[in-house]
């Protein structure tokens, strides 16, 4: 018989999946009316930020790969899977070693990975086409990452004190 923590992680994770996913089809059928090509709010790396600070690393690399893969599938096909799998690697990436230095706050850990997220997905589509041409596109991207990483950093830190308050400092 499994544990009742093995349980509770279980619930955890498949909660964050969850909500990655209805995250990212949100983001997937309102999209934002800006002419730069890939920017979006990151609604789901919501759920990433939260994972980081109260599942931990392990919990949240699984749940980023499997809404990555299930997004994927569902609402995009093998390009968008490979990009979103290079910016939400290198994102994530990012953001645990950043957070290992303890010199950024949630805010500057998302915003990390905002702009960790739109280089690893510039430098995809750099590979893809054979052209360095894409990173004409950085300067904005990286306005955007910071913007967005900064929204869902704000959001991210008020949904983790919240957790942190009604399910306690001992998650999963």
């Amino acid at each position: 018989m499994k544990s009742n923590k093995t349980g509770k992680q279980v619930a955890a994770y498949g909660m964050l999946v969850s909500l990655a996913f209805i995250f990212s089809y949100i983001e997937a059928v309102i999209p934002i009316p800006i002419p730069v090509p890939g920017v979006k709010l990151g609604l789901a790396n919501l759920v990433t930020i939260v994972g980081l600070y109260t599942v931990g690393v392990k919990g949240t690399v699984a749940v980023s790969l499997i809404r990555i893969v299930l997004v994927g599938c569902t609402f995009g096909n093998l390009f968008s899977m490979v990009y979103g799998l290079a910016g939400g690697a290198l994102s994530l990436l990012l953001m645990i070693l950043f957070r290992r230095t303890k010199w950024f706050s949630q805010v500057g850990i998302s915003i990390i990975g905002g702009i960790g997220h739109n280089v690893g997905q510039l430098t995809v589509a750099a590979l893809v086409t054979e052209t360095a041409g894409v990173f004409y596109y950085l300067p904005f991207l990286l306005v955007a990452g910071t913007v967005a990483g900064a929204v869902i950093g704000l959001l991210g830190g008020l949904v983790t004190e919240r957790i942190r308050k009604y399910v306690g400092k001992s998650m999963p």
